[in-house]
């Protein structure tokens, strides 16, 4: 386990204080100075959320895990560099272990490493905002209605084309799968049971991408299945389980089995419709 450990000089947190990272909700700018870890869980693997792909490899993927998280939020920033020798006592973890998470945060493009210079952070137009871990980082961040109003967008873009391309290509094994996910959905929808629903719901979309025919697509489909699992909100149908989004789920199944694209493009375009509650319907141009 990471725990904390206090440099007399350092500032740093004792571990009584860590009780769990909260993200910080004010600006990036008003946070100078020494970084910020007063908020770092002491178990740092413990998030309780989608199964990221740095996460599950013991003290590497926990450190990254947290120190994508202070990045992401804007509590490390690019005033100071950050100190492997400075981390590695912070969570208690070896040389090793800070350098080979920095280099997984270099390669989702959240920080640098330059001779004389140091591992800084990067400029937001540098990252990677398509790799699961940020969007799940972003969104559970102070950043958090931005990516989720842009993951929607993003979906719209994606998922009504794949579903029209998905129509009559799929062989029957997996025009089968996607009808049995919508009988998952329906029986769990019936229990009360939303992880077996969200579950069923992430591969009904994640095989629909993969029969489109486009490979371009299908390596998006990563995105969809973060989309899904970090919604958190009244975005899509896809939301919460609903008579309504049940039955959209199975006008598309019934349309690429039928080799209807446009019935099958029209079916994702009124899943993807917000709530009737919400006011937005559709993903509404921004001001720039």
């Amino acid at each position: 386990m990471m725990t904390a450990a206090r440099s007399t000089d350092s500032g740093l947190a004792g571990p009584g204080e860590l009780d769990r990272y909260p993200f910080a909700e004010g600006p990036a700018a008003d946070r100078v100075g020494n970084p910020v870890w007063e908020g770092a869980e002491p178990e740092l693997g413990r998030v309780g959320r989608r199964g990221a792909g740095s996460r599950g490899r013991g003290l590497h993927g926990q450190l990254v895990q947290q120190l994508g998280q202070m990045i992401v939020s804007g509590d490390l920033g690019a005033d100071r560099p950050l100190v492997p020798e400075e981390i590695g006592q912070r969570f208690e973890v070896s040389r090793t272990v800070v350098r080979e998470s920095l280099r997984v945060l270099e390669a989702k493009g959240l920080v640098s490493a330059r001779p004389n210079v140091g591992t800084r952070v990067r400029p937001v137009s540098d990252w990677n905002l398509l790799d699961p871990d940020i969007i799940e980082w972003r969104a559970f961040g102070p950043q958090r209605d931005s990516q989720r109003r842009e993951l929607s967008e993003l979906r719209w873009t994606i998922e009504p084309l794949a579903a029209r391309l998905a129509a009559g290509h799929g062989h029957e094994d997996v025009q089968q799968r996607l009808s049995d996910m919508v009988e998952i959905m329906g029986h769990a929808m019936g229990q009360g049971d939303a992880l077996t629903y969200s579950r069923a719901d992430a591969e009904f979309h994640s095989l629909l991408i993969q029969i489109a025919g486009n490979r371009m697509l299908e390596h998006l489909s990563g995105i969809v299945s973060s989309a899904l699992q970090v919604s958190g909100g009244p975005v899509t149908g896809c939301d919460r389980p609903t008579e309504a989004s049940l039955g959209h789920h199975g006008r598309i199944a019934d349309a690429l089995a039928a080799g209807d694209g446009a019935a099958a493009e029209a079916a994702m375009r009124q899943l993807l419709t917000v709530h009737p509650e919400v006011e937005r319907v559709v993903p509404a141009p921004r001001e720039h």
